[in-house]
């Protein structure tokens, strides 16, 4: 026990009087540590779990989408090496399911399904991308999915477009390797032999990508590219090293052919899936702690804040969105306003859609959004605002007005309300703003990054 003690204790004291390096090897330990407490946790194995199952329900719809579109471009028939190539640990029996799949989506014509039909087969395709935005949303704290109209547009974008570009990059990449005067360059040594090895690099390099961009485009959030690249840096590594781990598993378990028969196909699958979309999942994760240091705590969780931590976070909150309104400066994100007051995102959003709620702040149209006053804030009242953050939460089976307690208590509870309301009666939100919000530490520049 002491022996951990000390560890914890150097693990977790502030870095900030440390040198560079030794900081920064901190922060590489932490962020491990921190990955195993979640892996460990559940919460992403059990996400991953779920995916498992919508990608059963959703691998042919979606499939039959994109050969419906490929097919109209006369690429249809590259469908077949990719799902090869990513089947490809299950040896001779990722083959054989390749082969299935495909007759699925042969045998499936989308043109006598109908109207309705059409309609759930989409929904089903369009389910397995919501899964994995919801998947990345909790990994990056995010509570507010994007409106409906910009999530509609990403998922047609990764159904229609998405297949289009990949095989076009495939096909280029092809016919570039193909050309004359690429192999009679090749063929000039060393030049072949730095190609040859470049060559064993491009599975690797083809998932990073893949899993960068997954980790950019798909977030309610605004990642980072370096954040993202880490991430599937790490993510794409794990994942072909864990193709090759599997495809040996696969090879000498010739006991569960003989043990689950024909079943032995689809258990293997279903553990391939699984670990796909783990270490998609624990890359993003990775990212999110890149970006996001902040989070890299002793106590893992949700920041559970007191009433007054809370009481002072909204104060802040409100007196940053007026003091930026009145001034005429650019409207605050809840990136920027999480960096400005040094307060995690999640518990940012939490005091913003208290605000909202109550009617004391909205939302704009920009990408991301950003809050202004709801109303103008000469006329919101700071005991408004209080009482709207002690009261969040109670729309629930339990309010403060169900709740009996004996008369000397409910004396004092408004003795307390009559004295707070009186020390803040003749004050308003616009009281708050002292000075341009823009003149805070760090405002300015959290603005900009937010």
């Amino acid at each position: 026990m002491a022996l951990r003690r000390r560890i914890d204790e150097a693990l977790w004291r502030p870095t900030e009087s440390m040198p560079g390096w030794k900081a920064r090897l901190i922060r590489a330990v932490r962020m491990i540590a921190v990955l195993a407490r979640d892996v460990k946790q559940g919460q992403l194995t059990l996400r991953a779990m779920s995916l498992v199952y919508t990608t059963l329900l959703s691998i042919v719809p979606l499939l039959a989408l994109s050969f419906s579109v490929l097919k109209a471009f006369g690429v249809y028939n590259q469908i077949q090496p990719l799902l090869v190539t990513f089947l490809e640990p299950l040896g001779e029996k990722g083959a054989e399911i390749t082969q299935r799949i495909i007759q699925f989506i042969e045998n499936m014509n989308v043109g006598v399904l109908g109207s309705v039909g059409l309609a759930l087969l989409i929904y089903t395709a369009v389910s397995l991308v919501q899964k994995i935005e919801e998947a990345f949303n909790f990994i990056w704290h995010i509570g507010r999915p994007r409106r409906f109209g910009e999530r509609f547009s990403r998922y047609l974008t990764m159904l229609l477009v998405g297949p289009i570009l990949v095989f076009s990059a495939m096909g280029i990449t092809a016919s570039v390797m193909s050309a004359e005067l690429v192999r009679s360059v090749v063929a000039i040594e060393p030049v072949g032999q730095v190609v040859f090895g470049v060559s064993r690099l491009v599975p690797y390099l083809l998932v990073i990508g893949a899993f960068t961009f997954a980790y950019v485009f798909i977030p309610n959030a605004k990642v980072q590219i370096g954040a993202a690249l880490v991430g599937g840096l790490v993510g794409g590594v794990l994942w072909q090293t864990a193709g090759w781990a599997f495809a040996g598993f696969v090879a000498s378990s010739t006991r569960y052919t003989a043990i689950y028969s024909s079943f032995a196909i689809l258990i293997l699958f279903l553990i391939w899936l699984y670990v796909s979309w783990l270490i998609l999942l624990f890359g993003a994760a990775v990212a999110f702690y890149f970006q996001h240091p902040e989070y890299l705590v002793a106590r893992g969780g949700e920041l559970q804040l007191s009433i007054r931590m809370r009481e002072r976070l909204a104060l802040g909150t409100m007196s940053l969105i007026a003091g930026r309104f009145l001034h005429g400066e650019p409207p605050p994100t809840a990136m920027a306003l999480s960096r400005m007051l040094r307060t995690p995102l999640n518990a940012m959003q939490n005091a913003l859609d208290t605000l909202e709620r109550n009617d004391l702040v909205t939302l704009n149209a920009a990408e991301p959004p950003a809050y202004l006053p709801a109303r103008d804030v000469s006329l919101i009242p700071v005991r408004e605002l209080l009482s709207a953050v002690r009261a969040a939460g109670e729309r629930g089976q339990l309010a403060s007005a169900d709740l009996p307690v004996p008369a000397g208590v409910e004396q004092v509870l408004a003795r307390l309300e009559a004295a707070e309301g009186g020390a803040v009666e003749n004050l308003s939100v616009k009281d708050l703003v002292t000075e341009p919000a823009g003149s805070s530490s760090g405002g300015s520049a959290a603005l900009r990054d937010g």
